[in-house]
């Protein structure tokens, strides 16, 4: 523990996961690549079918789709940029662009439910004759690509809120298709045209709920917001049981700069006979192993408080 001197601390605690990250992004980056050429490739046949047929789930499905193609795209764009090194003027580098994109994402979506729902209602007050042959021919292999898109996604790293905008919108999709096989099936059978929208509002509420807390956890991110796993109290208290020559602990200030990357600053107030370095790695100690924090700045001070 003595190697572990405070400017190292300060600068590259968050080395030993940054590896493990590297890792992960690259998988992240080449799965998404991955899934937005399975989707795009499908869009085009999917349009045809939803024109030809005339059924709204296909093009609900395709509009997704294009959407879809056009976030996981972004996605990937974001996993690019991230890879970026810091310079003067972003001294963070560029991570934060995975967090942007998901907002983008999120929000994307939450439109075009809008978008379905509307075109929906307007076909139950004028059902629309739809071509059930062909609808379900579409659909079907529309849901065998997304299965596989999603599938592709799903072997990345769950707790990125990148990969899980990109997801959402996948899952979505997996869901239309689903919902216009079943919808094609109802038609062919007894011919009951609502089925189609009806079907398609469905899907729209289980993408929206998957769209709504991407949004909120991205929103909550990008206004500094305190990570969920870090309670300033349970901190404040933790370190003054654990760290001997502690006073005061104060100015906790907690954010993250991705969902897997929290950063925290404080003042912390020592007694006169407390060394600093040693207080100050056993603070570092304490963040690391219980609050998971390897990147924090710590103020030490004796009397007063020079913010106050």
């Amino acid at each position: 523990m003595g190697h572990h001197h405070a400017g190292h601390s300060h600068g590259h605690g968050h080395g030993h996961s940054h590896a493990h990250g590297h890792a992960h992004g690259a998988s992240n980056e080449t799965r998404v690549l991955c899934a937005f050429l399975l989707t795009a490739g499908f869009m085009g046949a999917e349009v045809a079918g939803g024109l030809i047929s005339g059924s709204l789930a296909l093009l609900a499905d395709a509009a997704h789709m294009l959407t879809d193609a056009a976030s996981l795209a972004l996605a990937w764009c974001a996993f690019r940029i991230a890879r970026r090194p810091a310079d003067p003027r972003r001294s963070y580098g560029y991570h934060r662009g995975q967090v942007l994109a998901a907002f983008v994402n999120g929000a994307v979506l939450v439109a075009i439910v809008a978008w379905i729902f509307i075109e929906a209602i307007q076909r139950l007050m004028n059902p629309v004759a739809v071509e059930g042959g062909l609808m379900l021919g579409v659909a079907a292999l529309g849901l065998v690509v997304n299965i596989a898109a999603f599938w592709v996604l799903h072997g990345g790293d769950r707790e990125n809120l990148n990969m899980r905008g990109a997801a959402a919108h996948v899952l979505g999709d997996l869901l239309g298709s689903a919902a216009a096989i079943a919808g094609a099936l109802v038609i062919l059978w007894t011919g009951w045209m609502p089925i189609d929208p009806l079907l398609s509002m469905l899907v729209g509420l289980l993408v929206l709920r998957s769209a709504w807390l991407v949004v909120r956890e991205s929103v909550h991110i990008l206004l500094e917001g305190t990570p969920t796993q870090i309670e300033p109290k349970d901190l404040r208290r933790a370190l003054l049981d654990d760290v001997p020559g502690l006073e005061d602990v104060h100015h906790i200030h907690a954010w993250s700069l991705t969902p897997e990357m929290p950063l925290l600053t404080l003042h912390a107030k020592m007694t006169e006979a407390a060394d600093p370095q040693t207080t100050l790695l056993r603070i570092k100690e304490v963040l690391s192993h219980r609050f998971g924090i390897d990147h924090s700045t710590v103020q030490i001070e004796r009397g007063h408080c020079g913010d106050d």
